[in-house]
């Protein structure tokens, strides 16, 4: 995320509570409630967004680990393509063998 993306998001909250500030005001709560309401549904927007974030970071399907892993598929897939029969034949002999003095 950019810096000025940061800002444009705190920029849009602090907006955002006053607008729902306002709202209240003239669905008719008072001044104070309307604050309070502001207030427990800008946290609320705030935890909801926390959580999402929390699952998407240990569920590890953040873009940036989608981004990597497809990288890392595309590039081995292209290594793979670039081995001739011979040197694939020998790979294979090598796995084969690990295998083998693993059991």
């Amino acid at each position: 995320m950019r810096r000025i993306d940061a800002i444009g998001i705190g920029l849009g909250i602090f907006i955002a509570g006053g607008l729902a500030y306002v709202g209240l005001q003239l669905v008719g709560f008072d001044n104070q409630q309307a604050g309070i309401w502001s207030q427990i549904l800008l946290v609320a927007v705030l935890v909801g967004w926390l959580a999402t974030y929390f699952f998407r970071a240990v569920g590890q399907k953040m873009t940036y680990h989608q981004q990597r892993e497809q990288y890392e598929q595309e590039f081995l897939q292209k290594r793979l393509e670039e081995l001739t029969p011979e040197e694939l034949a020998r790979i294979q002999a090598e796995i084969e063998q690990e295998e083998q003095s693993q059991v």
